[in-house]
């Protein structure tokens, strides 16, 4: 888990807790900071972000957009932030790395090499 807790945009925090019962993401949620979201900076990971990150147990690099778990298609990139990734990734900034459980019961630390918003925002 991420113990300085995370950014958040108040539209995505909105959206996320109602979805989130006794899901992870609701302790890091419960830590962040909530900002308009004409007020994120541009480096922290929100929704519809483009990510990429490596996973540091195994060096593999990644690149996934972020999404709301009904826009989530992994053949496109698209990872729900209910994933085990989106929800680690979600308020993270460049060179941030995180520590998250696995569904398989293992944590995998997890860092963002860059970020990418998209051009419009129409959440």
């Amino acid at each position: 888990m991420n113990s300085k807790g995370i950014i958040v945009a108040d539209q995505d925090y909105m959206r996320l807790l109602p979805l989130i019962h006794d899901h992870p993401l609701l302790d890091e949620l419960g830590r962040a900071i909530v900002v308009a979201m004409e007020q994120m900076p541009p480096e922290i990971v929100r929704i519809n972000s483009q990510v990429i990150y490596v996973d540091e147990s195994t060096g593999v690099s990644r690149s996934v957009e972020l999404v709301f778990p009904e826009d989530a298609d992994i053949a496109t990139g698209k990872v729900s932030v209910l994933a085990p990734v989106g929800s680690a990734l979600l308020g993270l900034s460049v060179g941030d790395s995180i520590d998250w459980p696995f569904p398989n019961g293992k944590e995998r630390r997890l860092r963002v090499v860059s970020i990418a918003q998209p051009v419009e925002n129409s959440q």
